[in-house]
């Protein structure tokens, strides 16, 4: 008789590790995904840290044919805040929805990790992480061979050239950063805006926009050219 698969939501952030932990999971079958889970700025309708707009977003959750779950958050959002509205959230869909998992794609922070271990099992989640552990250099080698299309949003300019923002995320790329970035961005060098892969349905076409600075972090904003891109 068939293991009937346990059923989970996925912690999308708009980026390829968050596309390629679904890819990983699906291939599998050991999880039935029954939505990705996101917290968006609520001002700037955007993703905090990899700025994509809320309609990205959508199409994100279009193309992997599977629903979109927004926690709004403040801005500025204290770390008190931040934990109840997520707490919230994920209470009511874990009874709606009968999930018992949590899926993340985080690679080897050990700290993030124990972080939403805790806070999961707060709540009565046990947490996933089905690329823990594996060669960053590996993880980016196999998304790219895999058609895994995904273009940078933001850099931290303390880490790598600001002139990074904007990029494709390609093997060209991947020999430009510098020797002591991480391949994935795991330590925050940069986030990325996943447009393509195995994990979608559809492909989506985006442009690319105009620069934001601040002290720290360059912010490219890329729109989408199709319809309800924003």
């Amino acid at each position: 008789m068939p293991i009937k698969p346990l059923r989970a939501l996925l912690s999308w952030s708009s980026g390829k590790d968050a596309a390629w932990a679904l890819h990983n999971v699906l291939k599998a079958g050991k999880y039935e995904v029954m939505g990705l889970f996101t917290t968006v700025n609520q001002a700037a309708r955007r993703v905090a840290m990899h700025g994509v707009r809320q309609t990205i977003l959508e199409q994100q959750a279009k193309a992997c044919n599977l629903d979109l779950f927004v926690v709004n958050l403040p801005w500025p959002c204290s770390n008190l805040e931040y934990e109840t509205r997520v707490t919230s959230c994920l209470s009511r869909l874990k009874q709606e929805l009968k999930i018992s998992h949590i899926i993340f794609g985080d690679i080897f922070l050990e700290d993030v990790r124990r972080h939403r271990e805790k806070q999961m099992q707060k709540i009565g989640l046990e947490s996933v992480f089905p690329l823990w552990g594996q060669s960053t250099q590996k993880v980016a080698q196999e998304m790219l061979t895999a058609g895994l299309e995904a273009v940078i949003s933001c850099v931290d300019k303390t880490q790598i050239a600001e002139g990074f923002s904007g990029r494709k995320y390609d093997f060209t790329l991947l020999k430009d950063l510098p020797i002591e970035a991480d391949p994935c961005g795991e330590n925050g060098e940069f986030h990325t805006l996943v447009i393509d892969g195995p994990m979608f349905k559809q492909r989506i076409v985006v442009e690319r926009g105009r620069l934001k600075v601040d002290p720290r972090f360059v912010f490219t904003d890329f729109q989408s050219t199709q319809t309800g891109g924003g």
